[in-house]
């Protein structure tokens, strides 16, 4: 007996436009909601966030503010994003329940894993920046630091470097899902991007260069992992093209 074909929801430009509206308010409350905690302890997540550095800096060193509401709106700022970052998971999920009635099962059954493996890896990029990468990064910026000269970072800068940084690894990191969408769209097959890994590996180092400081250590941390994503992002490819 043959399956009967599949329909999808259908509705009128108001109506699309109507759900849009819903599930915005919905995601921009759920910022607000996560935002009010967040702006409370917004002292307390910039000390977090700053420990890799405080930590590096010589005894009596400390981060300054250079303009008079610094010490007001860099944490305040901070913990906005923050806030972003908390609420994104949830902001994705009203994004997908916009997005889904419009496609078709097999669409919805490689979309979730995706989104969710998206999430998870750029979450994981961001923590390996704040674990991994700053007390290395920061250790061998304070040993250069010449004779004479005390290293005392602005707060502002400090935040904007840090969130750029967050930035570029949790984008890093999403090096398998990329690989999977070209291979599974059929934009360039597996074989393909198996026999251009030298020009890869280069393109990383490259990429690399340009997303962290001027440091081979900064850019060796993000290469390695860009590059093993890769590979990892084509065993992925593989599995679901054998499926």
């Amino acid at each position: 007996m043959s399956e009967e074909p599949e329909t999808l929801a259908s509705g009128t430009l108001i109506s699309h436009l109507l759900e849009l509206r819903s599930r915005l308010i919905r995601a921009l409350i759920a910022v607000i909601v996560v935002f009010i905690p967040c702006s409370i302890f917004k002292n307390e997540i910039f000390t977090a966030v700053a420990q890799p550095l405080l930590d590096k800096l010589p005894k009596g060193g400390t981060l300054i503010a250079t303009g008079v509401i610094s010490p007001f709106m860099t944490p305040f700022k901070l913990a906005f994003f923050v806030a972003l970052f908390l609420a994104m998971p949830y902001i994705l999920f009203q994004i997908w329940a916009f997005v889904a009635p419009g496609l078709y099962r097999r669409e919805k059954r490689f979309a979730v894993p995706l989104m969710i493996s998206s999430v998870v890896l750029f979450y994981s990029g961001v923590a390996f920046a704040y674990f991994a990468v700053f007390p290395v990064m920061f250790a061998f910026f304070a040993s250069t630091t010449p004779q004479g000269v005390s290293l005392m970072t602005d707060i502002a800068n400090y935040m904007d470097f840090v969130l750029a940084m967050f930035l570029a690894f949790g984008a890093a990191f999403e090096v398998p899902v990329a690989v999977v969408l070209l291979v599974v769209t059929g934009l360039v097959s597996a074989e393909k991007m198996r026999a251009s890994r030298g020009y890869v590996l280069i393109g990383v180092f490259a990429i690399a260069a340009v997303l962290t400081p001027p440091d081979a250590i900064s850019q060796c941390i993000m290469a390695i992992p860009m590059y093993l994503l890769y590979e990892g992002g084509l065993l992925m490819a593989r599995m679901l093209g054998k499926r």
